[in-house]
């Protein structure tokens, strides 16, 4: 019952949260990788130190392409001794002038920069970019209908005291806390460091994190539902808040049991993984521990405050 009962303490916390994570959104925006908007990017990693940024840039200035490239490309540190440089798309001549050139930074700025060794090269066009972001939205906005009809369909015998419906809708309010909260995290991280870009894994973590999240939402839903018609059936029935209260005691220990062993696979990956599966590990990080919190502190105890606001709407009839 300590989480039904302080359920505006955790509201408050998750408003805040929220509203940090959208205007982080509204401000700076998510920063669309070349999936997303279309261009080019080369990854490059040195056998032994890597040379100075500026170094690099100026090797790369040195190229006259048409339409020039100079101060609209992205050269970030990438992992322990490399750079990815993300630039408009590019023909396969300037890719090869670009190999050229990177490569002339060992000898000309660093002696001890070893050799440079080209780890991949991603080029998408405009118009794929596009259509990548088009199925992306709609991925995700079919994904939430499909909860919420599935939810409507699998609680369709409890409508006492909450509406089925009114279920699916709560999930959709706790999964709208879930992704919202990394998306505003990559809005702020993005802003201050680059090379935190949306891009398909991205978005493949968003889906994760729905399907993750919904899944330990259903299991307190289903254990409220088990209780309810548990405590409809006996001579002492139960206040609806208190239903919830066992439910959440019920299920809390396997929820948290259930996730903390995910976020440590994450975080080992986050740590120790490919740098090209950090972003993705840390989306995931971050969307699994708010989907947790939110299926317990937030979702369960919405269920307690519409029976409450439609116990005061009854009275006021």
């Amino acid at each position: 019952m300590f989480i039904v009962k302080n359920r505006k303490i955790f509201y408050t916390l998750s408003i805040i949260l929220v509203v940090v994570s959208i205007v982080a959104l509204s401000v700076w925006g998510l920063t669309l990788g070349i999936d997303f908007k279309g261009g080019s990017s080369i990854e490059f990693q040195y056998s032994a130190d890597k040379p100075a940024l500026d170094a690099v840039k100026t090797q790369i200035d040195t190229l006259v392409f048409e339409p020039s490239i100079k101060g609209t490309y992205l050269l970030a540190p990438y992992g322990a001794n490399g750079y990815v440089l993300n630039l408009r798309t590019i023909t396969e001549g300037e890719r090869t002038q670009l190999v050229s050139a990177i490569t002339d930074t060992v000898a000309n700025a660093s002696s001890t920069a070893g050799t440079v060794e080209f780890k991949k090269f991603n080029s998408v066009g405009p118009a794929l970019g596009k259509e990548a972001q088009t199925k992306s939205l709609i991925s995700i906005i079919l994904v939430l209908v499909c909860i919420v009809l599935f939810i409507t369909f699998a609680f369709r015998k409890v409508s006492e005291p909450v509406s089925s419906w009114k279920y699916g809708i709560i999930s959709i309010i706790g999964l709208c806390h879930n992704i919202i909260i990394p998306a505003g995290v990559f809005a702020v991280l993005a802003h201050y460091y680059p090379g935190y870009e949306v891009d398909t894994l991205f978005v493949t973590a968003i889906l994760v994190i729905l399907g993750f999240s919904i899944h330990d939402t259903i299991v307190v839903f289903d254990r409220v539902r088990e209780n309810l018609r548990n405590s409809n059936a006996s001579k002492n029935k139960k206040g609806f808040d208190e239903v919830v209260g066992q439910s959440i005691s019920q299920t809390f220990v396997r929820s948290v049991n259930t996730s903390l062993t995910t976020l440590i696979a994450i975080l080992v990956v986050y740590l120790i993984g490919p740098v090209a599966t950090k972003n993705f590990a840390l989306v995931l990080f971050i969307g699994i521990f708010f989907g947790t919190y939110s299926s317990i502190f937030i979702a369960s105890p919405l269920l307690v405050t519409v029976d409450t606001w439609k116990n005061k709407q009854a009275v006021r009839k």
